[in-house]
């Protein structure tokens, strides 16, 4: 069956792309990657369906943060049980888990449904600089900031 506009996500292939973060600012680097995972730099853009394409982040542990949000900016998550209420600066989540950072800020920017959840399996994140996709032949993308 054919989507509304006569696009179907059947044979939408997605293409690869590899982004380096470092020294680029986090909310600039995952509001673009988060363009890309949409697929809202191509023409067939369709806001109901997938049309985006993978990304894969490298060098994660050198992104950039502006002002004092390395020690002020706090993750926050609670197990569910009393007392179990939990906070983690970006300095600390920086150092034990940098792909946890970026991919929470791109998971803030893309929608929070079936369809958001299906994009975040597009994107790949790896604090250094190797990454085991090289056989997909990812283009180099290039993020301004």
């Amino acid at each position: 069956m054919m989507a509304r506009g006569g696009l179907s996500p059947q044979g939408i292939e997605g293409e690869w792309y590899i982004v380096d973060a470092e020294g680029k600012t986090l909310g600039r680097l995952a509001s673009q990657v988060a363009s890309v995972l949409r697929g809202k730099h191509k023409p067939t853009y369709s806001p109901h369906l997938d049309m985006g394409d993978y990304v894969i982040v490298v060098n994660a542990e050198k992104v950039r943060v502006t002002g004092d949000k390395l020690r002020q900016k706090m993750y926050y998550r609670h197990s569910g049980y009393p007392g179990g209420f939990r906070a983690v600066s970006l300095g600390d989540m920086l150092a034990r888990k940098p792909e946890a950072v970026i991919e929470n800020a791109v998971k803030g920017m893309l929608p929070h449904n079936r369809l958001g959840r299906k994009l975040r399996g597009k994107l790949k994140v790896y604090s250094g600089p190797d990454h085991p996709h090289a056989a997909q032949q990812p283009k180099t993308l290039e993020i301004e900031g």
